[in-house]
């Protein structure tokens, strides 16, 4: 063996021209390259919270009524003061936050349903797409917040005609979003090759269209989400949406606009909830959309 390795000495190790790739794993790593995600999903994380664990965060019943104790400023027994009728404000405002989340969720999720599906078969079967299309520029052509409150108009207030309302109007938007991205994808050497070799269309768009729109999809979510719940605020505030027993943002926006000048708290504390919760939608759609986009992403 000594006299092979005298024979044939063994080289040195080459040294390392690239730089040894760095791991990206772990929470602090992802929240150094996906900032806005995590500050996104963390503030709705928290505001899921409080609406789960409502009756155990020193809330009252948030339709008692005081008279005796009308528009307290906030004080230590009730945080955010009281309202005309000397209902607690931080009682109501936390109670709210079910409405807002249940709205926003529920229609993100119908509205991405519903549009998958009229997307899918009007981007992809050329003879339905002209009919599909122009029912859905009709339903454009009309602003949201006024179909939402005609169809309120037909029913009666509760918090799943706002649902079904706000979904109605929402679905449009999604179905010509996922229409976009199927025009594009149909055009692939892929799915050419899928066609050619027999695949029946179902099995085609669920195969190679449907995954390739995902993407796009949940990123539109996000702000159908915020979209609803402001939405669903408006429709409260102008006494359209959820019936009045039903403590919401708008609801309580609405009872306090007649005060605003001099008890301002009362508006305050749920427009800021508000605002809160749809930037932290924001937030999270925006991280998504650098997150997912290829071409949005900074490193590799």
């Amino acid at each position: 063996m000594s006299d092979v390795a005298e024979r044939y000495p063994v080289a040195a190790p080459m040294p390392d021209v690239l730089p040894a790739i760095k791991s990206r794993r772990g929470a602090w790593g992802f929240v150094r390259h996906h900032p806005t995600i995590a500050i996104g999903g963390f503030l709705i994380f928290v505001l899921i919270l409080l609406a789960v664990f409502a009756p155990y965060l020193w809330t009252v019943d948030p339709t008692a009524l005081a008279t005796t104790r009308r528009t307290r400023v906030p004080s230590a027994q009730n945080w955010f003061g009281t309202d005309m009728l000397g209902r607690d404000i931080y009682s109501r405002v936390v109670y709210g936050a079910r409405v807002s989340l249940v709205v926003g969720f529920a229609v993100a999720f119908f509205a991405s349903i519903i549009g998958l599906a009229i997307g899918l078969v009007s981007g992809f079967v050329r003879i339905a797409d002209g009919l599909i299309m122009r029912i859905m520029d009709g339903v454009m052509s009309i602003p949201p917040i006024l179909l939402a409150i005609a169809l309120m108009a037909l029913t009666r207030g509760s918090v799943g005609n706002v649902i079904l309302a706000i979904t109605v109007a929402e679905v449009p938007r999604v179905a010509r979003l996922v229409r976009g991205v199927v025009l594009s994808l149909r055009e692939q050497p892929y799915v050419d090759g899928a066609i050619t070799a027999g695949t029946r269309t179902p099995m085609v768009i669920l195969r190679h269209i449907l995954p390739n729109t995902l993407a796009p999809l949940s990123v539109q979510a996000t702000y159908i989400c915020a979209s609803a719940m402001i939405t669903e605020a408006i429709l409260s505030f102008i006494g359209a949406g959820t019936p009045p027993t039903i403590p919401s943002w708008g609801n309580i926006m609405a009872e306090g606009r007649a005060l605003w000048q001099v008890k301002p708290f009362i508006v305050f504390f749920p427009a800021a909830f508000l605002s809160v919760t749809v930037l932290a939608v924001n937030l999270l759609g925006d991280g998504l959309r650098d997150a997912l986009d290829p071409r949005m992403a900074k490193r590799v």
